[in-house]
């Protein structure tokens, strides 16, 4: 009887340990917000998260690239010029990318910059002399900055191969251009580690249709 109770006592303070133990991130799971729908895809899932990335790297090309040009035929100094040039021929191969990855995953692009990289360009348009290299330097920077830790969230959780694919490419690339922009030498480093903590520009995705697959 001895032995009985001391096996029953024991059992009774096991149990809720070996049962707890395989739903021990029940919690966590819970507190995790929903990603949104999930596509399947021959590439793997499709997340919202995923779609978003695609649609923000073509949004970013499409004002950087006009500023980038601005800067070149502006060319207040060598390093800005070479920087905007490398806007330019950094997001033209990003663009084609994206494109072509769009069209295989029924994402639907902007076809302009949003309201608010517009008003950047017509700001950059308006400034003069040290303010535009100034303005030119640190808004883009500070932009590229918003993008790479958007990059670095979805290439580390994305199971499409297409999208991380894209986010690996985008990475390099930003990198350089983050490189190429401090290069000029007007990047006020304080103002971007504060601004960097915002979101980037939101721009809104459309659902791709389920594929058969």
């Amino acid at each position: 009887m001895l032995v009985l109770a001391i096996g029953v006592t024991i059992g009774s303070l096991a149990y809720p340990v070996f049962y707890s133990y395989p739903h021990r991130f029940d919690a966590v799971k819970a507190a995790i917000a929903d990603p949104g729908p999930v596509v399947n895809t021959p590439w793997g899932p499709l997340s919202a998260e995923d779609r978003d990335l695609v649609v923000q790297v073509e949004a970013d090309g499409l004002w950087e690239i006009s500023a980038g040009r601005q800067a070149v035929d502006r060319a207040p100094t060598p390093a800005i010029k070479e920087a905007g040039a490398e806007l330019v021929s950094g997001h033209t191969d990003l663009d084609k990318r994206v494109r072509a990855l769009a069209a295989k995953l029924a994402i639907t692009l902007p076809t302009q910059p949003t309201v608010e990289q517009q008003g950047w360009l017509a700001q950059l348009t308006a400034a003069q002399g040290a303010t535009y290299r100034q303005e030119f330097a640190n808004l883009l920077r500070e932009e590229h900055g918003r993008i790479f830790q958007q990059l670095a969230q979805v290439r580390s959780s994305t199971r499409n191969s297409l999208v991380r694919d894209l986010a690996t490419v985008t990475n390099r690339t930003e990198l350089e251009h983050i490189s190429a922009l401090e290069k000029t030498g007007y990047v006020d480093f304080d103002t971007v580690a504060h601004d960097t903590t915002a979101s980037p520009a939101a721009v809104a995705t459309q659902v791709p249709a389920p594929s058969a697959s």
